[in-house]
């Protein structure tokens, strides 16, 4: 179907040196968009050649607008937004300091909110629409132990995306979510390896069977990204393979 499609679409997708933004960033390219990589460190081997990438550290203040101004620079025609960068500081709870708290609400949060405005008034100076993704999470929605700033972010970010969708609808800007489970990345991976046991509790909590992989998410976020959603905003696609479905799992 041409509605999925994304040629002569144009796209900055942060935090997709590696893992799931990686993964969004091809699927991206794979469906015909110019893709602008960004990352905090040097390019990645990972990243084709031929597609622009750019380094910036969204911890930093005011960095949003740095960001995208570099990007535009690259790229001028950018139409597509997907916020992926994040991470989790988290400490337990009784051991949260504010700089944690502060690191965690820049980074998954804050950053966010400004990029999708910085993309925002770029369109509408130039009369043009376009689509937002924001990657939240299933903890956004549902709490575990000892991740009480990462969770609180994943949650803003959930409203967040239906508050920009109302806000933006007018300037035929979509703005939708997308919330994966439990997914192979460099981050869970530190645990995935080590913790068999935890592996295979969640193979059985997770009703398709096993963990996801990251480019497990790459067709969900083209297809918010194309005219086959051209219908759909302020929307929240779970991608979990079924995690948050049920109470028990397989037994």
């Amino acid at each position: 179907m041409k509605s999925f499609s994304l040629k002569n679409r144009a796209a900055l997708v942060t935090g997709s040196s590696r893992g799931i933004g990686l993964a969004i960033g091809l699927g991206l390219r794979e469906a015909g968009a110019k893709v602008v990589f960004h990352g905090t460190s040097r390019r990645s081997s990972d990243i084709p050649k031929g597609s622009a990438y750019v380094k910036s550290d969204l911890l930093l203040a005011d960095s949003a607008k740095q960001l995208f101004r570099a990007v535009v620079k690259v790229q001028p025609k950018l139409d597509l937004l997907v916020c992926n960068a994040g991470s989790f500081f988290d400490v337990p709870f009784l051991e949260m300091t504010q700089d944690l708290w502060d690191r965690t609400m820049q980074l998954n949060v804050k950053s966010s909110y400004f990029l999708v405005q910085q993309f925002a008034r770029h369109l509408v100076a130039q009369q043009r629409t376009g689509a937002v993704v924001i990657v939240s999470s299933t903890n956004g929605t549902q709490a575990e132990a000892d991740s009480t700033a990462y969770d609180t972010s994943k949650g803003a970010l959930i409203m967040m995306t239906k508050s920009l969708a109302a806000s933006l609808a007018d300037s035929g800007i979509r703005v939708n979510g997308l919330a994966p489970g439990l997914i192979r990345t460099p981050l869970t991976e530190r645990w995935l390896d080590v913790r068999t046991d935890l592996r295979a509790h969640y193979d059985k909590k997770i009703l398709l069977g096993h963990v996801g992989a990251a480019e497990d998410c790459a067709g969900a976020a083209v297809f918010l990204c194309s005219d086959a959603a051209c219908y759909i905003t302020g929307h929240i696609l779970t991608v979990d393979g079924g995690l948050t479905v049920s109470q028990i799992g397989k037994l």
